[in-house]
């Protein structure tokens, strides 16, 4: 039998609502929007910034301002990563800088001395500066779910103490690594490109797998959306957010060796400083909801992305440093806006 035939277009009916359908799929895909706001940054830098797809490749490494906008966001897609995780759970956690300088310092001090004195094994020091991270995000998620302290007042406590504490440990000094392989994690180069490239994507495959493969994922979702049903339902909710906050530190912790390994040195006055803004801005810039439940992991990396190419464009315009605060804060703006619920 022959299919009816839509007498307004006549073609067999049905048949148009193919192309619609996946038109609307596309218009409706969370990263829509964020890897459009890219591209339309990158082709911005290409038009105002000469040469700035070229990559050249000196002593057997890739050289452009494209490689070195990854390479300058790879401790912040790694605190979105983590802050994408308490996000989803209704959470935030403010205390990501912090963590980053205590951890850098920690592993600084650790691993290089003064040359001719000996120091710390790096697995030592890399073990010691993570399990550091681990213990902060602990802390911070004992505080939020054990004690119900609202996660804002929660991690603010350990970003004043964590980032004093990093001071106490240097007395406000910078202390300087001289291990040469500590130099590897945060300045080194496999097969042409960065190591702190494939630092995130280890940490962002195994995120993945997390999330999309195990039941982790809905159950976080889940708790985000309603956690009194989660809880209802059998879900040991408390320790879900215990668990994101470690994993949120413990990326920061990481995110903190590559910038100490990228820098040689630890600045426990200025590492890390304001990077838990940025990484809320880069999971909100993403498609992830402030109210919690809805997340996307690679949303969250494309807004790294995004901010990381806003302040190379800016400052490669010869644009003053403080207009690029200026400029987030306008994001922010929008972003919470386009959020609330009387815009949607």
């Amino acid at each position: 039998m022959n299919a009816p035939i839509n007498p307004t277009i006549g073609k067999p009916a049905g048949s148009e609502d193919a192309p619609a359908s996946l038109r609307t799929i596309l218009l409706q895909h969370p990263l829509l929007r964020p890897v459009c706001a890219l591209l339309v940054l990158l082709l911005l830098d290409a038009w105002l910034v000469p040469g700035f797809f070229r990559i050249e490749v000196k002593d057997g490494h890739l050289y452009g301002a494209v490689i070195d906008i990854l390479n300058r966001a790879a401790a912040l897609m790694l605190a979105a990563l983590g802050m994408t995780l308490v996000i989803a759970t209704r959470g935030i956690d403010i205390s990501v800088g912090a963590v980053v300088a205590l951890c850098g310092t920690v592993a600084a001090m650790l691993v290089g001395g003064a040359p001719g004195t000996p120091g710390t094994s790096l697995g030592v020091a890399l073990a010691a500066a993570i399990g550091t991270a681990l213990l902060c995000g602990l802390w911070n998620g004992v505080l939020v779910a054990a004690i119900k302290l609202q996660p804002i007042v929660a991690t603010l406590i350990l970003m004043v103490a964590g980032r004093g504490l990093a001071q106490l440990l240097t007395d406000g000094q910078i202390v300087t690594v001289y291990d040469e392989s500590f130099f590897y994690l945060g300045s080194g180069y496999l097969a042409g490109l960065p190591v702190s490239l494939f630092v995130v994507g280890a940490v962002f495959a195994l995120t993945l797998f997390l999330m999309k493969k195990t039941a982790l994922g809905l159950f976080i979702q889940a708790v985000g959306i309603n956690p009194v049903a989660a809880r209802l339902a059998g879900l040991r909710t408390a320790t879900l957010v215990i668990f994101v906050y470690m994993f949120c530190s413990a990326c920061a912790g990481l995110a903190g060796l590559l910038v100490t390994s990228n820098i040689k040195s630890a600045d426990a006055n200025n590492a890390g400083l304001l990077l838990e803004l940025d990484a809320i801005l880069a999971v909100t810039l993403g498609g992830t909801s402030l109210a919690g439940g809805r997340f996307t992991l690679a949303g969250s990396m494309v807004g790294a992305l995004i901010i990381q190419t806003l302040t190379y464009t800016i400052y490669s315009l010869g644009v003053p440093p403080e207009v690029n605060m200026v400029v987030k804060s306008i994001v922010v703006f929008v972003v919470c806006i386009s959020q609330s619920r009387r815009s949607a």
